[in-house]
């Protein structure tokens, strides 16, 4: 057996595409959004988004049309966006899926229902959203979400924010 430095599943650098390559150049935060409708729960790692403030203050996440998120969140209309600290990393390649969850990785951690969907216990800062559109622009193969803040939840934050560039998670 030999154990590798590269992740397994990810293509070799010079495989992927330029623009895929500029993006993973940037630092992006981890979140975890998930949703909840009809007793069934979803969620998805999403490191392509950003948060407008305003009011409302926005969420924009590129979501995967086909993830199991997208179609619970349709018909939910709610959110949760959890922003994923150091010690959450196991935590956001399950819901990215790349790495197992026996039981689904719901069964990984504690959660809390709120209006909006499951919030992940011990996870200092998310938000509670609701859908701005069921039929969102598609923007390369995934498509652009918006959702509106309607929640803060901000609890004493003393663990390192998890990022994620080219590939590989740091915490900061």
């Amino acid at each position: 057996m030999t154990i590798h430095g590269d992740h397994p599943f990810m293509d070799a650098e010079s495989e992927r595409k330029p623009v895929r390559r500029f993006r993973g150049r940037l630092p992006s935060p981890v979140g975890l959004w998930t949703s909840s409708y009809g007793g069934t729960r979803a969620g998805l790692t999403v490191s392509s988004m950003l948060v407008a403030d305003g009011d409302p203050g926005i969420v924009v996440g590129l979501i995967d049309p086909d993830s199991d998120l997208w179609e619970t969140l349709r018909s939910a209309k709610t959110a949760v966006v959890s922003l994923l600290g150091g010690p959450h990393q196991q935590l956001a390649d399950a819901f990215g899926y790349v790495a197992p969850a026996p039981g689904g990785p719901f069964r990984m951690i504690d959660w809390t229902d709120t209006d909006w969907g499951p919030a992940p216990v011990g996870v200092t800062t998310w938000a509670g959203c609701r859908l701005v559109s069921d039929a969102p622009p598609e923007v390369g193969w995934s498509l652009q979400v918006h959702l509106e803040i309607a929640h803060v939840e901000l609890l004493p934050d003393d663990q390192p924010a998890l990022i994620h560039r080219r590939g590989r998670y740091i915490a900061l």
